[in-house]
């Protein structure tokens, strides 16, 4: 029985391949992926099995899709860094698309990420089950990390504003640059609270994972791939994009913290 699954999965993997129009000896390439962070833990298992089925090797370059540090994939796809597909948080890629940089009919929602909370090991977890509990900790907490990507965003310019702490968080916010993640930070004692997306925090099992943003502060972000129109490896790239929305894609993704984005 094991065996059997195993087989169909690999086979289901090379059919997604042949239905988008390409043979799996065909597509045996070097791609160049420019991704964010959000999708890394899910990323660990998902290219291993895509290049077993298909032959291609995945070269996977990290950053947030905000952001002025060299990392911050705007920065890169500005300087011409070579890449055939990116994914990234949909509104951003919608203003490369608006710039002429991807093929606007290769754009592919992949995943919802929403925002969560996280502290450093040896710390009380504390309570943000409501924004008032959400409010207190913050407040409490003597640092707080966040990033320059989507997230950081959202959290400097709407959710401390929301809840009425814009000033008192200036003093304690740590923003973290580049393709570093919150939970690095946290592990290194650099601050005591993180926020950032879901599964960029899920990706630190040495942290401590709180729980989502409430309900009535929550951001949730889709995350979307488009082809380059400079991309070398189209066709593979293409494959990708069929590959993660394949039923096994769908399932690593809900393990790591994202779900499948709604049709609307």
């Amino acid at each position: 029985m094991v065996v059997g699954k195993k087989w169909s999965m690999r086979a289901s993997v090379v059919a997604l391949v042949c239905a988008a129009g390409f043979s799996v000896a065909a597509q045996a390439a070097d791609v160049h992926v420019l991704a964010t962070g959000a999708l890394s833990a899910a990323f660990k298992q998902l290219v291993p099995a895509f290049e077993r089925d298909t032959g291609n090797h995945l070269l996977i370059s990290w950053g947030p899709s905000y952001g002025a540090s060299p990392d911050a994939l705007p920065v890169r796809i500005k300087s011409g860094e070579p890449m055939d597909v990116c994914f990234m948080i949909g509104a951003a890629l919608d203003e490369q698309i608006k710039q002429g940089v991807f093929v606007a009919d290769t754009r592919t929602d992949i995943a919802e990420s929403a925002v969560g909370v996280a502290v450093r090991p040896g710390i009380p977890k504390p309570d943000v089950s409501t924004p008032e509990k959400l409010k207190a900790a913050l407040l409490s907490a003597k640092s707080v990390a966040f990033s320059e990507g989507a997230s950081g965003t959202y959290i400097t310019g709407t959710l401390f504003p929301k809840l009425g702490i814009a000033e008192q968080m200036k003093e304690k916010s740590v923003l973290i640059k580049g393709r570093e993640l919150v939970g690095a930070a946290l592990l290194r004692g650099d601050a005591d609270l993180g926020l950032q997306q879901i599964s960029e925090l899920k990706a630190f099992h040495d942290i401590q994972f709180v729980g989502p943003l409430p309900r009535e502060v929550q951001k949730v972000s889709v995350i979307s791939g488009a082809i380059s129109k400079n991309a070398r490896q189209g066709d593979a790239a293409k494959a990708f994009l069929v590959y993660l929305k394949s039923k096994n894609a769908v399932a690593i993704f809900d393990s790591t913290g994202l779900e499948q984005p709604q049709t609307h």
